[in-house]
């Protein structure tokens, strides 16, 4: 369909490809994969026709057509409603229908044979084409990336960028053609939306690339991997994962076979050197340097690790709770996102906030920082929580004109200019990159450049917001090894689900303008909510029925008796643990004022009420771990009781 060969591409006096070549399938499944800037995007363009290549040649069959999702579309505007501008993928029959109209309106003023005659051939046309099923065809594409069927008639211009791009891939996955390209299409999609794009690609009639951070994406889409490494395009049949290992043991045989090379380098260059000189061996000693001169050289194997060996630390432990909402509503105009909502953050916990778009995530984020007025209710930080807050906005936050390394000194880490060269080279920024001026980076680099930023500050709770949105598979890697080794709390809103899985240990999802929890990884939550699902639809109900039927009145009776006392025990545990929760909290609070008291100068001086405040410091903290044993003892037992509720 598409056949790529000896390809060359130059940016100034750098080969982006050289002699690179590719032959793309019918019904091809392509993730393409590469370091950031190896030219992944550069090879869509030159395959759309959009660029042109320096050397080689790219042939595309008679009958191909290409589609391409691109961060571009994001700029394109109209007054049209979304389902128009989504219905224009399909011309010819738009066409058609425009004609099919004028032909109505001339026969209505005469009518003739002729006039009948084309208007039986559109319709005809027109029908064969799908025409009368468009629309829904249309609609149906367009909800299910996530549009509600209200939203449909709303003009396009009304949407934000991320909504106009979904408009744009409905647009693009109607049109259906040869070959569709997608760059980074999970950007703006919601874990839902994502999955069904997925499901249609699957079933998709054409050929698939697709340039994504997105790791499962990719295993769920895609059926070959296309490497762009050097200069060439290496291609691996098999999804991700299996590319992941498949490079790892070409990279091993690679290494044992540059190894080997250099072993019998050195050997032949032993001889020469050794027997140079000597007469009668003279014809072998030409012999090896002819066949050192001939030798293909074989490069040592070498694959650039992500990992981040450094600690981003802070001076100042949080207390217990690290944030409380209690009773919070809140509502855009007749949008209501939370009504009555609470919740709490424990220190150490690392939650992933899901769902689809529109539920109020970012809204929650921003309620928790503090930054979003709230309808009812409160929310609130606990004792010496320091918060960090990233998102996307924040990009533009950053000092233009500042190198990247000054940029970072502006995080007051305090770090010294070596220890923060060694955290850039962390986020893949080595070298001469680290004087690069904020202005000439990537959406990616700048990426990379706030969140570094965020990390070094003195913050024990982070909130991020789509932190991996615009970053490359080996960045996202490096924000996950970043997360896992730091010591503070964090709450993330992601629809990358390899990213939630390795890095929360707590879900969070809202629900009926609830926010609800689910204390465990992301695969727990997706198994248990699958079982949920199950449960709601009643394919377990039957199997329930029949063990309820076994058990006869008088057991029915003694488990009902049981489970009323065990659930009184939990309601008068709970009770015990609120209160207990109430306590600590007004210590926390009575232990900061008292150091707060300490650190006064007129205190310190007065060997008198040093000495007292001193005894109230030791009294209150021996009595915050009382109860902080308490607390612990409490919950393990709720937590039994629960468990043989549950039985």
């Amino acid at each position: 369909m598409i056949s790529i060969n000896n390809l060359s591409y130059y940016i100034g006096g750098r080969a982006i490809y050289d002699a690179a070549s590719l032959h793309i399938k019918p019904k091809d499944r392509i993730g393409l994969v590469g370091k950031n800037g190896a030219g992944k995007s550069t090879l869509l363009r030159i395959i759309e026709g959009e660029y042109s290549p320096d050397g080689g040649s790219v042939s595309r069959g008679k009958d191909c057509t290409i589609g391409f999702l691109n961060q571009d579309l994001l700029s394109y505007q109209s007054d049209e409603s979304i389902l128009v501008v989504a219905m224009q993928a399909f011309e010819e029959a738009n066409k058609i229908q425009k004609e099919i109209e004028t032909t109505l309106a001339e026969m209505e003023l005469g009518y003739d044979e002729k006039k009948l005659n084309r208007l039986t051939l559109l319709q005809e046309r027109y029908e064969a084409l799908g025409g009368y099923s468009l629309q829904s065809k249309a609609e149906e594409v367009l909800e299910g990336i996530g549009f509600s069927t209200e939203a449909l008639q709303r003009p396009l211009k009304t949407f934000s960028g991320g909504w106009r791009m979904r408009v744009m891939l409905a647009k693009l996955l109607l049109s259906e053609p040869s070959l569709l390209m997608l760059d980074e299409p999970t950007n703006h999609l919601d874990l839902p939306s994502i999955q069904w794009v997925e499901n249609y690609i699957k079933s998709y009639n054409g050929a698939v690339i697709v340039v994504s951070h997105d790791q499962e994406f990719l295993n769920n889409t895609t059926t070959s991997i296309v490497e762009v490494d050097g200069g060439k395009l290496v291609q691996y049949s098999g999804n991700y994962s299996f590319y992941l290992k498949e490079k790892a043991e070409r990279l091993e045989i690679q290494q044992n076979a540059f190894e080997n090379q250099q072993a019998k380098l050195k050997q032949t260059e032993r001889f020469i050197e050794r027997f140079r000189s000597k007469a009668t061996k003279a014809k072998q000693v030409q012999s090896r340097v002819k066949s050192l001169e001939k030798m293909d050289m074989i490069e040592e194997a070498y694959e650039e690790k992500t990992s981040v060996n450094f600690s981003f630390g802070f001076s100042t432990e949080s207390g217990r709770f690290v944030s409380t909402i209690k009773d919070v509503s809140k509502s855009f105009g007749p949008i209501k996102v939370l009504k009555n909502a609470s919740a709490q953050i424990e220190k150490g916990d690392k939650i992933a906030l899901i769902g689809a778009n529109g539920k109020g995530k970012s809204t929650l984020l921003r309620i928790i920082d503090g930054s979003e007025p709230l309808d009812a209710g409160e929310s609130s930080l606990g004792h010496n929580v320091i918060p960090g807050f990233y998102a996307q906005h924040q990009l533009e936050a950053l000092h233009t004109e500042n190198e990247i390394i000054d940029e970072l000194k502006t995080a007051g880490s305090g770090k010294t200019e070596q220890e923060l060269r060694d955290i850039l080279g962390g986020f893949l920024f080595r070298g001469d990159d680290i004087y690069k001026k904020i202005k000439v980076l990537s959406g990616g680099e700048k990426s990379r450049v706030a969140l570094a930023k965020t990390l070094l500050t003195e913050s024990n709770f982070l909130l991020l917001d789509e932190p991996t949105n615009h970053l490359d598979i080996r960045s996202v890697d490096i924000l996950i090894n970043a997360l896992n080794q730091y010591q503070g709390s964090f709450i993330t809103v992601s629809h990358d689900r390899r990213f939630i899985g390795a890095v929360a240990n707590k879900i969070w999802y809202i629900e009926d303008h609830q926010i609800k929890e689910y204390p465990g990884t992301y695969a727990e939550y997706v198994d248990w909510k699958r079982r949920r699902e199950l449960e709601e639809a009643g394919e377990e109900k039957s199997e329930k029925k029949e063990k309820a039927v076994s058990v006869d009145k008088e057991e029915r009776l003694k488990l009902r008796q049981e489970r009323d006392k065990i659930n009184k025990e939990l309601r008068r545990k709970r009770k015990s643990l609120e209160k207990t929760e109430e306590q600590i909290e007004k210590l926390e609070t009575l232990k900061g004022d008292i150091e707060n008291l300490l650190a006064l100068p007129e205190v310190f001086a007065n060997l008198e009420r040093l000495a007292e405040e001193n005894g109230k410091l030791q009294q209150t903290e021996k009595e915050l771990e009382e109860l902080n044993e308490e607390w612990e003892n409490l919950a393990l037992e709720i937590e039994e009781l629960e468990e043989k509720m549950s039985d």
